[in-house]
């Protein structure tokens, strides 16, 4: 079993920034890839950025350029660096971790970006 903790969420004006946290703690050891999901009122939960243990990184195209995913030291912490933030990014930010055949969610925490 994986827990996820997220924070750093909040309120900020367009063009602004923001850095969101997630914690594991648990099985952490059996963790393949880390990342990030959104979904916004009446839309599909979709990939934010996500990074495998070796460092790979994927991102969606309307992020990209914009944000940046990595992991912490220890391995068992995923950042996502948010800049220009546009106000379309506003959604519920969901921490994902995945260990074969498993898939782990965090409590998500709410982005809202103001035009």
């Amino acid at each position: 079993q994986v827990q996820l903790v997220e924070s750093g969420g909040g309120l900020v004006q367009a063009g602004g920034s923001l850095r969101l946290s997630c914690a594991a703690s648990g099985s952490i050891f059996s963790i393949n890839v880390m990342g990030w999901y959104r979904q916004a009122p009446g839309k599909q939960r979709e990939l934010v950025a996500a990074i495998t243990s070796g460092g790979s990184t994927n991102y969606a195209d309307s992020v990209k350029g914009r944000f940046t995913v990595s992991r912490g030291n220890a391995k068992n912490t995923v950042f996502l660096q948010m800049n220009s933030l546009k106000p379309e990014d506003t959604a519920v930010y969901y921490c994902n971790a995945r260990s074969i055949p498993y898939i782990y969610w965090g409590q998500g925490t709410q982005v809202t970006v103001s035009s």
